[in-house]
């Protein structure tokens, strides 16, 4: 795929998601605000939330998607990952601000009745939100893209965040006396919200923070280099993430092989990683000696 189709698939597919985030946000503030739940409010800002990430992917992927050039000459995949880990912070940051909200409620007594208008647009915010979901998720697998991948777990957040408001709203229209149970809704909704911004973080500081691949993709990429005839052995093997995995390898052959035999062993080695191997965007590979590998083990 040219990084003009990723370009135009990224902003298409972000660009229905923010235009239906927009009218899901509004529609829950508005419905929370007249139907008193502090837990649908906290629902449909939790769907602003995703209109700032879906800011940051239809701006962002202008640069990521850019070739590389002489001052980025790995590519500019580097800004995706700041766009994924953007995302994620901002909801850890909805998520506390939700709970901090529900607190403040409770502290001053600030809760009233909640009417069904509030119930019809948390039910109807689950179903939009799962669509949208799993038509991202599609969409960002096909494109290969964890900006868009991460922007559909934000949309299945939401619809799960959607399911204890529903939840609270009906607990607090069938049991009046139990009515802070709106607040408690406000609550997990924001526990949601903080976990899936975790788990959106976590593995974008593990790219910046340059963290080497997980040993069992190590050990597939050592199966599948073994796998090329003339390769005695592997070391030296470095992993690292910039837009897809990159590889650095030395691998130790026959001593008495030419140039061009070291080097058709190597390109063979190459194109099975990139065509079998786990997301591998680049392999760099140094041949030694088997003589060399001896002396360098010694």
């Amino acid at each position: 795929m040219s990084a003009q189709e990723l370009k135009r698939g990224v902003q298409r597919v972000t660009a229905i998601g923010f235009v239906l985030n927009a009218i899901l946000a509004l529609v829950k503030i508005l419905a929370g605000t007249l139907g008193h739940s502090r837990a649908v409010v906290a629902d449909g800002i939790h769907s602003l939330s995703d209109l700032i990430s879906d800011i940051a992917v239809l701006v962002g992927v202008n640069i990521w998607s850019a070739p590389a050039d002489d001052d980025h000459p790995y590519g500019h995949h580097r800004f995706e990952t700041a766009v994924t880990l953007f995302i994620g912070l901002m909801m850890i940051l909805a998520g506390v601000g939700i709970a901090w909200d529900a607190v403040e409620a409770w502290r001053n007594q600030a809760v009233r009745d909640t009417g069904l208008i509030a119930l019809a647009a948390a039910l109807a915010s689950i179903i939009i939100k799962e669509a949208l979901f799993r038509w991202t998720l599609k969409e960002g697998r096909r494109l290969n893209s964890k900006a868009v991948i991460a922007n559909a777990w934000h949309h299945r957040s939401d619809a799960f965040s959607s399911l204890p408001a529903a939840i609270a709203v009906i607990g607090a229209m069938l049991m009046p006396q139990l009515i802070w149970i709106d607040l408690v809704g406000a609550v997990i909704i924001a526990l949601f919200i903080f976990h899936a911004g975790l788990k959106i973080c976590l593995p974008a500081l593990n790219e910046f923070l340059e963290r080497g691949a997980d040993p069992e993709v190590t050990r597939e990429i050592k199966r599948l280099a073994h796998s090329i005839k003339g390769v005695q052995d592997i070391h030296r093997l470095r992993t690292r993430y910039h837009g897809g995995l990159l590889v650095d390898m030395h691998l130790t052959v026959n001593g008495h092989l030419s140039v061009r035999q070291g080097h058709d062993i190597a390109e063979a080695v190459e194109s099975c990683l990139l065509a079998e191997g786990p997301d591998i965007r680049e392999v760099l590979i140094h041949i030694d000696p088997c003589e060399a590998s001896a002396m360098e083990t010694a």
